[in-house]
């Protein structure tokens, strides 16, 4: 055509380069569209791909969220810290997210996933500090002021990398919504709800006994501290009677604290001390003089059945000290080093006195004995720092009250925990709470809203502002002098829970505007992911939150996710080594193959143990959707030319298939077994699609296909990207697109998911007896080594009296030349059953029946000979009984095999 262009041009004495130029242009324009098929790649690239798509995504706002007219399904994240990485607990935590939003929006919800960060207090704070401390600057030269500006300039430096990874895994949130629970508007929204508190009688400020981190040098709430087994020692220590040469004998695992003993307690009961009632002891080294009292407490099996009393140090002893009116001595500073009533210790740290103190104590014959104990010794969440008990000065929120709606919500179904097996461990810790210890002695957080102006216990004021603060500190004091300057603002913050107890009604702002459009729409939300480790610190509190300041549950549904954990069940960590990098596992294997690896091994609620491998798994599904799809891609596609009768049943047996297969996902979902809802799916494409259905279909080799069957497979294909979708986001939406030309209204993300239709059940079951016809075929040509080019006859004794309508599929899926009916067994044919009908493949036509009977009568002789061996062996009384029994059932398990054998090769033959 070009040459024909060209040539009239040059007869038409134009000047022709421009127009040749141009005209080959065209040309080639128009052969591109009509071999577009042909370019699909042969290989599935994802990091190509990935960036691609979710740059597409972000483009075009699909996953942004305003309130509208239709149903809302909200899902907020569970805030990670501002300054985290992802890790693996990350991935599978946003990666089952992302499969329900992404879910709900194809199903037609208005899907709003917010996502954001936790300032992390404690964490942050000692990180910062490190920071500092490297820098040769300690916190305490620092104002508060100063302070803060290093710890924002920390966090506007390193916060947020971890939302920017969680967009490499493909979460589709809506991230116009971020919020961090420092953002002023959270802030606000939190001390108002301490205000709120207070002014309901809720909050209270207490001397009380609190759980005291002294590497981060603050308080801890009960959720904080975890107990570890350690090994230590049980020291028997010798207090003398005061005026007389006796002594009892006391036990203890922490000797430093004698120095703050106030008294030895013993049981009334406990006759064995009746001459010590009324009697005082001088404690060791110090030479205080205490008293001897008497408590049902004491346990009197336990050690000497003599208890030293430390109530500034043992929560216990402070319940003890109280009711006898005891004194309380302190003997630690804040950073667990002894202060001045640590005499000559002063200063040192508590574990190096605890070495220092027992070597004293035995110079100077106080010791009595020492043993082995292990014990339960609590140590913080944070830093791993040992817990000390302290007396201290903090705020309280009361939960006596506060929890009875939310025990009432999980119990009653209102709020359903998947595992169930959730709500016992969430009773039990909400019938037994103690009040929540809200106040932190740190400076990253929000500083609590008390403003003191005097030195009295009750001298302080609770205000959102210090002008508001002066006002209600005149009139409280009745002082109309005071100015703002005489006021003196706490210096605690508030714990981090505090803050983010409030995240599903916060980030809509329900606190400070409880009546705006965000909050009435979206509120309560639909699913909380989470692990199960912080179902006290922030699930449970949410609950409360949620019914005190709204009314309502904050969500209907919370899924726990297990921990993701090593092959050798290890939890992963950093320390350990035994932790991939999930970005880099993103890169090697594409972030849908990481995310369909994740959930493939993770059954609801339990651990999941994590190997590389099932990422290869994940990966190789994606190439097998890929190279699937270019099959179908690469046809000639025909009109005109009929349908075969195999194609029809084929796509009359997917459809049900699909439909079957749908209503399980819908069910697995139900349930939150993600992983089921998966495997469905992955069984559904890999086996019925990938190995059956483009079997059945696809034409011979240089034929074309028939319009109809092309068409049924391009929508099942559609339809199969809508179902995968969730888990597979990226390498569905790229074969989407390439399916054909879309408009952005058009993409997959905002597609219709699939409509359940009945299903014919029968068809189904029918079409399994025709996979086991076609498997025992294929089975026979493999070890009879007939080519699959080669065709075959088939007969059939049709005892089940099975039916016909699939012989077009059994003809073409076994290159079958006849099927033929028959009421006797074929002669020269090998045969198999499927259920009551036996299946003949003569086979004279196709070998050399001598040549094969031949081989076989060879390989009996040979079996046969093998057998006479190991059975002579056996017959052996001395080998069997002076071998071992692992060599003896060896030998007997040769023979069984080759009789099984030697019996087959009779069958075989006498078909022959």
């Amino acid at each position: 055509m070009c040459v024909k262009l060209t040539n009239y041009l040059c007869y038409q004495k134009i000047n022709t380069s421009f127009y040749i130029v141009l005209i080959i242009v065209l040309l080639q324009t128009i052969d591109d569209k009509n071999n577009t098929k042909m370019q699909i790649p042969t290989k599935y690239l994802p990091n190509k791909i990935e960036s691609k798509w979710y740059s597409y995504w972000m483009e075009h706002n699909y996953f942004h969220s305003e309130p509208n007219d239709k149903d809302p399904y909200t899902i907020v994240i569970p805030p990670p810290n501002v300054t985290g990485i992802l890790h693996m607990g990350h991935m599978l935590n946003n990666t089952i997210q992302d499969v329900l939003i992404r879910r709900a929006r194809l199903k037609g919800f208005n899907a709003c996933w917010v996502p954001g960060t936790d300032h992390a207090s404690i964490a942050t704070e000692a990180k910062v500090v490190a920071k500092l401390a490297a820098e040769g600057i300690a916190k305490s030269d620092l104002s508060r002021d100063e302070f803060m500006k290093h710890a924002w300039d920390w966090t506007h430096k390193h916060g947020g990398v971890i939302l920017e990874q969680l967009k490499k895994l493909g979460a589709s949130c809506d991230w116009q919504r971020t919020k961090f629970t420092l953002d002023d508007d959270l802030s606000e929204s939190v001390i108002d709800t301490f205000i709120n508190l207070y002014n309901k009688g809720l909050i209270y400020r207490g001397y009380r006994m609190v759980n005291w981190d002294p590497e981060a040098k603050t308080t801890l709430s009960d959720e904080e501290v975890e107990y570890v087994e350690k090994q230590g020692k049980l020291y028997y220590l010798n207090y003398k009677i005061e005026n007389s040469d006796a002594f009892i004998t006391i036990a203890t695992t922490r000797p430093e604290t004698i120095l703050g003993d106030t008294a030895v307690c013993i049981n009334p009961n406990d006759t064995r001390f009746s001459h010590l009632k009324g009697k005082r002891v001088v404690v060791p080294i110090v030479d205080r003089v205490i008293p001897i009292i008497e408590d049902d407490y004491v346990d009197m099996e336990f050690g000497t059945g003599c208890l030293k009393i430390t109530p500034a140090h043992d929560p216990n002893d402070k319940t003890i000290g109280e009711k006898h009116n005891l004194e309380v001595i302190d003997i630690f500073n804040d950073d667990a080093t002894l202060n001045s009533f640590g005499l000559h210790y002063e200063g040192q740290d508590r574990f190096e006195v605890r070495k220092a103190i027992v070597g004293e104590l035995q110079e100077k014959g106080f010791v009595n004995r020492i043993e082995d104990y292990t014990n339960k010794v609590g140590v913080s969440e944070r830093t791993k720092a040992v817990i000390e008990p302290k007396i201290s000065a903090q705020w309280f929120l009361k939960m006596e009250d506060i929890v009875k709606p939310a025990i009432k919500a999980v119990n009653e179904g209102a709020i359903n925990f998947f595992p169930k097996h959730y709500v016992n461990t969430y009773n039990h810790w909400l019938e037994n709470i103690r009040d929540w210890n809200i106040s932190r002695q740190l400076w990253w957080g929000q500083q609590i809203p008390a403003y003191y102006y005097g030195e009295g216990v009750t001298d302080f004021v609770i205000a959102k502002t210090k002008e508001e603060a002066l006002h209600l500190a005149q009139k409280k004091s009745g002082n109309t002098k005071l100015i703002i300057q005489d006021l003196r603002q706490e210096n605690d913050v508030l714990d981090t829970w505090f803050s983010s107890w409030l995240w599903p009604i916060s980030v809509f702002d329900g606190i400070r505007n409880p009546d705006n459009k965000d909050i009435n729409y979206y509120y309560p939300t639909n699913d909380l992911v989470t692990g199960p480790d912080i179902i006290f610190f922030w699930v449970a509190r949410m609950i409360f939150a949620g019914y005190e300041f709204r009314d309502a549950k904050p969500f209907s549904n919370v899924y726990f996710t297990g921990i993701v954990r090593d092959k050798q069940r290890r939890k992963m960590s950093k320390s350990l080594g035994n932790s991939p990098d999930p970005i880099k596992l993103m890169e090697e294997y594409g972030a849908d193959g990481v995310r369909t690896g994740l959930l493939l091994a993770s059954a609801a609620g339990n651990d999941l143990l994590f190997e590389e491998e099932l990422c290869q798994q994940g990966r190789g599904f994606a190439n097998k959707i890929w190279n699937g799809f270019r099959l179908v891609k690469g046809w000639d596609v025909k009109e005109g030319i009929a349908q075969p009768e195999a194609a029809k049943k084929a796509i009359e047996w997917y459809e049900a298939r699909f439909n079957q297969a749908l209503e399980g996902i819908e069910k697995s979902f139900e349930q939150y077994r993600l992983s089921e809802a998966l495997m469905t799916i992955y069984k559904l494409l890999w086996d019925d699609f990938s190995s059956w259905y483009l079997e059945m279909v696809k034409p011979a080799f240089g034929e074309p296909v028939d319009v109809q069957t092309y068409k049924a497979s391009i929508r099942f294909f559609e339809n199969n990207m809508k179902v995968l979708h969730p888990f597979m986001p990226f390498i569905t939406e790229e074969i989407w697109q390439l399916i054909k030309e879309r408009t952005p209204d058009e993409a997959l993300i905002v597609s219709l998911y699939p409509k359940q239709k009945a299903y014919d059940l029968k068809y189904i079951n029918d079409f399994e007896y025709v996979k086991d016809i076609v498997s025992n075929i294929r089975t026979i040509r493999k070890n009879k080594n007939i080519s699959f080019k080669n065709t075959i006859d088939l007969a059939v004794i049709n005892a089940a009296r099975f039916t016909d309508a699939f012989d077009s599929v059994i003809l073409k899926m076994g290159n079958i030349k006849s099927l033929t009916y028959v009421s006797q067994k074929v002669e020269a044919a090998v045969s198999f059953r499927v259920k009551t009908n036996e299946y003949f493949i003569p086979l004279n036509e196709i070998i050399d029946t001598e040549a094969e009977k031949t081989k076989l009568q060879e390989e009996l002789a040979y079996t046969q000979g093998f057998l006479k061996s190991v059975q002579a062996k056996l017959a052996n009384e001395r080998f069997v009984n002076n071998a071992p029994e692992q060599v003896v059932a060896i030998e007997r398990k040769k023979e069984a095999e080759a009789l099984a054998k030697i019996e087959a090769l009779q069958t075989s033959l006498t078909n022959f």
